[in-house]
């Protein structure tokens, strides 16, 4: 079965990468979720997307300048609708206890290819060994070196270059940057790409996938997983209720 991930939480419901989000997934039935990671002033992970608050909080700036303490009082709701005004940014310590008793997988993106956070690596593992989270994370980053870096602290957690297109026989890519498996764009996969990947046993998790004919296409691959912001719409999709292309749709694009 291929598993669904949900984008920043189910974003297109909640406020993305916010406790509201994260809970609507599992309500959705995501089977995992996708988030992202930096660290506030003060070297604490905390998950949002930009380097700069500016878009999904009331505050303008980097989110590399603000404490936790003064993270976690900030409005990132009210951007998305008023009725979440509540939400704030919150930390991955928050997050790993709130999922850790669930049966849900997780993937973290590690947000240091434009600010090197130095320790963003360290914390991070450190916290999935406190909430016991490893065998089910899988690690992922534009930023192959941190990567390496992780591999070389646990050679057994699981990592994934993240990637856009143009990668000339991706599998060998991610082996040579010590990875088990790849997350690229959604739209880089060719039958020939996906057949590469399957040949040399390399999972893939495509970004991020809210098309429901490019959902049954992967589907009927049988990847691993999918990262979306609609994880309803792929479940049903999943479930047979959306459309069934066998392919050919793909075949009048390349």
């Amino acid at each position: 079965m291929t598993y669904i991930f949900a984008h920043r939480g189910s974003s297109k419901d909640c406020p993305e990468n916010t406790m509201a989000a994260f809970k609507k997934a599992f309500e959705d039935g995501a089977d995992g979720i996708e988030l992202d990671v930096q660290l506030s002033k003060d070297g604490v992970p905390v998950i949002i997307h930009d380097e700069k608050l500016d878009r999904t909080t009331n505050t303008k700036g980097n989110v590399a300048d603000f404490t936790y303490g003064e993270l976690a009082k900030m409005d990132a709701g009210s951007w998305f609708s008023k009725k979440f005004n509540n939400e704030h940014v919150p930390s991955l310590q928050m997050f790993l206890e709130w999922i850790s008793p669930l049966p849900m997988l997780l993937n973290i993106e590690l947000k240091n290819n434009v600010i090197e956070y130095s320790g963003l690596e360290e914390k991070t593992l450190q916290l999935l060994y406190q909430y016991g989270m490893e065998k089910r994370t899988v690690i992922s980053s534009f930023n192959h070196y941190s990567l390496v870096k992780i591999r070389k602290m646990n050679p057994y957690i699981e990592t994934a270059p993240l990637y856009s297109s143009g990668i000339f026989e991706p599998w060998e890519y991610v082996k040579a940057v010590c990875s088990q498996s790849a997350h690229p764009n959604y739209k880089s996969l060719h039958p020939y790409i996906l057949e590469g990947f399957k040949r040399h046993n390399i999972p893939i998790r495509p970004y991020t996938v809210n098309s429901q004919k490019w959902m049954a296409y992967l589907f009927e691959w049988e990847i691993e997983a999918i990262i979306t912001d609609y994880p309803i719409i792929a479940r049903n999709v999943r479930n047979g209720d959306g459309p069934s292309p066998k392919g050919r749709f793909l075949q009048k694009w390349w």
